[in-house]
């Protein structure tokens, strides 16, 4: 009776959290205005020029994701670092680096200042504490080992990239910048944060020589049946004085979308891409790559280096094998002529350095690939 009981209460966990990710597209028409953005609606926003937004998932893959989260995967050797060789590897490090935290959060150190993006380090992906997608992978810097953090950027407010109990967690709210889509800034005051900035897309905003820039992405956004589409998601432009990084935290590939983003900034020294939850391909496409089709957006934003983001971490979220997209990845990678350099597929709570810039040096991707 017990296992029965967390078996139906997992499906009612997961219905809810996959209804507030699943909702069908509905048309809203944009406000009839010229000086109105094409995303933007009555109601909310939507994903232009690409327009559809998630197809209904119906109960057979709710089915599966309960099934899932039952019957979890072994986690491969060497797929993660202690809590101990995290710490120790992040200290040693005193340059620009990058520590991935698992799926979407990294911690992302330049200008002397720390950044997370996506915060979500806690167990359950779910609107509810006890039941949902689990996450398989423990962080391992917990909440309470974090760095100080400086910014928190945030790409749109699905429970895997947002989540309730990282952000109400976090030491010395009052210090931390927060960039956000539109919509989002009520979140974060409700719990205690002031310094709270909201963009739509091509806006920017400048933290202590740091420039943030919201830009498109394919994707959608709810916490409940009730708030479809009614905050923005986006992707981030990071730059310093020393980098050039795109954060994508969940996507669609759109190649009009990401070659514009390739046009109009020249390049990236790095490019953080999602390569999982993509299987059933008909109800995943219109939000979430395949690892090919992340290495295609890499290359259409002329990245230097392509980051391995969103998989490996949480079990139930899809259909394909949860440690099936690193393999995959590498191997479109390699046969798009990528070396392993230009690939990472990191180690949850691996820091590696990151390299000086090379994209001011170049004005564009091809006079870039010239060089290599």
């Amino acid at each position: 009776m017990k296992y029965a009981n967390v078996f139906i209460c997992s499906i009612l966990a997961l219905a809810i959290l996959f209804a507030c990710t699943s909702t069908p597209f509905e048309s809203s028409e944009p406000i009839s205005s010229s000086h109105i953005p094409k995303h933007h609606t009555s109601v909310g926003y939507q994903n232009y020029p690409f327009v559809e937004t998630a197809a209904p998932k119906g109960l057979l893959f709710y089915l599966r994701r309960v099934w899932g989260s039952v019957f979890v995967p072994d986690i491969p050797g060497g797929h993660t670092l202690s809590e101990r060789e995290s710490i120790e590897l992040l200290d040693s490090i005193e340059s620009d680096s990058i520590t991935w935290l698992g799926h979407a959060s990294f911690l992302i150190r330049v200008a002397n200042k720390t950044i997370l993006t996506d915060p979500f380090l806690s167990k359950y992906a779910s609107p509810v504490s006890w039941a949902g997608p689990t996450r398989l992978v423990a962080s391992p810097l917990p909440i309470n080992s974090l760095p100080s953090i400086d910014i928190v950027i945030v790409s749109h407010n699905h429970y895997d990239h947002l989540d309730d109990e990282t952000v109400s967690n976090l030491k010395n709210k009052d210090d931390i910048h927060i960039v956000v889509p539109l919509g989002l800034k009520p979140f974060f005051i409700e719990r205690g944060y002031s310094k709270v900035t909201e963009l739509d897309w091509g806006q920017s905003v400048s933290v202590e020589g740091i420039e943030m820039t919201a830009e498109p992405a394919v994707h959608d956004s709810a916490r409940s049946i009730a708030d479809h589409n009614e905050t923005l998601w986006a992707s981030w432009v990071i730059n310093s004085a020393q980098q050039r990084i795109l954060f994508i935290g969940d996507t669609g590939y759109s190649g009009s979308i990401f070659k514009n983003l390739g046009d109009k900034y020249g390049s990236f020294d790095y490019a953080i891409l999602p390569i999982g939850a993509y299987e059933p391909r008909e109800l995943m496409w219109m939000s979430h790559t395949t690892p090919e089709e992340a290495v295609s957006i890499g290359i259409d934003v002329r990245a230097k280096t392509l980051i391995a983001s969103h998989w490996g971490t949480v079990s139930s979220l899809s259909d394909e094998p949860m440690f099936s997209a690193g393999i995959r990845f590498k191997q479109s990678a390699a046969d798009r002529g990528l070396s392993n350099n230009e690939l990472w597929t990191m180690k949850v709570g691996e820091t590696r350095p990151l390299l000086p810039n090379n994209h001011a040096n170049y004005a564009n991707y091809a006079d870039y690939a010239k060089q290599q």
